[in-house]
């Protein structure tokens, strides 16, 4: 019976998914590209689905809707088939599928003592977890902030995109409202595309030094431009 069949069979007889099927976009081996691990191997697991309010910016946006019902012991295959004990999750929204599949994936992945990092929008609920690195990535979406409060204490970093004075002072406002330290803070130049991200590494660049936190490239595009599963 295929990863798909199962999912399908469970839902007809128990109205719910298999806690051992999740749904995913791609599955590869790379660099990370941004953030705290950049320039580190790691294999990426891409989930499917995300939640409203959507990025209008977003460089992964076919991961939003479809993908393949996949089994973890499957997942757990292809991870191990790379030479790698760095593993990346991350969407569309992960922690959307966090009771429907992924907390057994987690489980199988910590107990074979991976790294794992998650990038997260954190406007869903994200679980404590301990042996795992949270990377958040805020979202300013018409007007507001789309973050649910309750997640602060359970990120380790806050990775903003900016792109000029008014990125600025929405993520000051966003620090500054959350009492968020510069440590814990993290800026990167936005660009889905390699032309647009050099134009603005120059003013992020000075407001990261007056401000005292970490710059990120993003260098998938950097070395790739708009490529995908790179």
């Amino acid at each position: 019976m295929s990863d798909k069949d199962t999912w399908n069979r469970n839902m007809k007889t128990t109205g719910k998914p298999s806690a051992n099927i999740v749904l995913i976009s791609e599955i590869f081996f790379s660099l990370q590209g941004e953030g705290p691990w950049a320039g580190l191997p790691a294999v990426f697991v891409r989930l499917g689905g995300c939640v409203e309010p959507l990025c209008p910016w977003c460089d992964t946006a076919y991961a939003w809707s479809g993908g393949e019902r996949t089994g973890t012991a499957r997942i757990l295959e292809t991870v191990r088939s790379h030479s790698c004990r760095r593993v990346v999750i991350t969407g569309g929204e992960p922690f959307l599928q966090w009771d429907s599949g992924l907390k057994g994936l987690h489980r199988a992945l910590a107990s074979q003592e991976y790294e794992i990092q998650y990038e997260t929008s954190g406007k869903v609920i994200i679980p404590s977890m301990p042996d795992a690195l949270v990377v958040c990535s805020p979202k300013h979406i018409g007007g507001a902030w789309c973050f649910k409060e309750d997640n602060l204490g359970v990120v380790d970093v806050f990775k903003f995109v900016a792109g000029g004075t008014d990125w600025f002072e929405r993520i000051d406002e966003f620090i500054a409202r959350y009492g968020i330290g510069p440590e814990k803070v993290c800026i990167m130049p936005l660009g889905a595309t390699r032309n647009e991200q050099i134009r603005n590494t120059e003013p992020v660049f000075t407001y990261c030094r007056q401000r005292g936190y970490r710059m990120s490239p993003r260098l998938q595009i950097l070395a790739f431009d708009a490529g995908r599963g790179i």
